[in-house]
């Protein structure tokens, strides 16, 4: 492991690449990487350096908006299969026919989305945004939510508005359940609860925090509290431990485990540098449309609230 690690330091050096990591990754790609994060964190992080190469360690929805944002750089997605659960490729012909016979509806959809339902979009969002984007738009219109439906169910709860939901979602979220909350708690009793948004509404209400994978790390390390039950994908553990070594943490469920974040490894990291292979690249009219929805975002101002219930 010590010899791939050397040999991706040297080709990243010869290729002046950045590293990108999310926190679902596996534990050993993001010790490596140059930046660790949300994936919307880290493709703007990416577009402020100077690298020539982006190599982003995640799925592929995350690859394009990095390529969206730096189209200057080249961007390979190491894990060329890593998909994302949470829609199947029809969500674009679905959105397409949703704006169809709906018009005059307004279109947000979730960064966690393919570029083409980006470019679909008046504006997009991210769970820590979604409520402010979504407050930000005139009452009297409809508003299409895509592709997460409990992060919408948020976002009505933060904003007192009905949206029309796609009706998918997280699966690795979606399978925590009351009980499996319920028995952490008497598990680890005193522990706080933080909780990613894209949480079945009954599951939410019992948590003490609500937030992004960023924001419930960085309400960890503010808390004065020792100890943290922590319901969101495993991989943030890492960083969680990393951020907070004198505190406790425990994952909510065996279950909150993505098998595509855990499909890069360091070798296809290795490989991908060596070979400039496997590469994203969004065409232009696609990227274009997908800036115009990403910067309407970017100009809402505040965040959504990011609740102790």
């Amino acid at each position: 492991m010590e010899d791939i690690i050397e040999e991706i330091m040297e080709l990243k050096r010869q290729r002046k690449a950045v590293i990108l990591a999310h926190v679902y990754q596996p534990e050993e790609i993001q010790e490596i990487a140059d930046f660790t994060g949300d994936s919307f964190g880290l493709s703007q992080q990416a577009a402020a350096t100077d690298a020539e190469v982006i190599v982003f360690c995640g799925v592929r929805f995350m690859a394009e908006t990095a390529n969206i944002l730096s189209p200057d750089k080249i961007t390979l997605l190491p894990a060329v299969d890593a998909g994302c659960q949470m829609f199947t490729d029809a969500i674009t012909g679905e959105v397409r026919r949703a704006k169809a016979e709906r018009p005059e509806a307004l279109v947000v959809s979730y960064v966690n989305t393919p570029a083409a339902v980006k470019a679909m979009s008046d504006i997009c969002c991210t769970s820590s945004n979604a409520a402010a984007v979504v407050a930000s738009l005139p009452r009297e219109q409809e508003v299409i939510f895509v592709p997460d439906a409990n992060l919408g169910f948020w976002a009505e709860e933060q904003c007192g508005r009905e949206l029309l939901k796609w009706q998918g979602g997280c699966p690795i979220h979606g399978r925590l359940t009351v009980e499996d909350v319920r028995r952490a708690r008497a598990e680890h009793p005193g522990a706080l609860v933080l909780m990613h948004p894209e949480c079945r509404p009954e599951v939410r209400e019992l948590a003490d925090y609500i937030g992004s994978t960023t924001g419930i790390v960085n309400f960890a390390q503010k808390s004065q509290a020792e100890e943290f039950i922590i319901a969101t994908e495993e991989g943030v553990m890492y960083e969680l431990t990393e951020r907070c070594p004198s505190k406790k943490f425990h994952l909510a469920s065996r279950k909150l485990l993505c098998v595509n974040m855990k499909k890069t490894s360091l070798e296809k990291v290795r490989d991908a540098l060596k070979n400039m292979e496997p590469r994203v690249v969004v065409p232009e009219e696609i990227r274009l449309k997908s800036v115009a929805a990403l910067e309407k975002m970017l100009a809402v101002k505040g965040e959504a609230a990011c609740s102790a219930i």
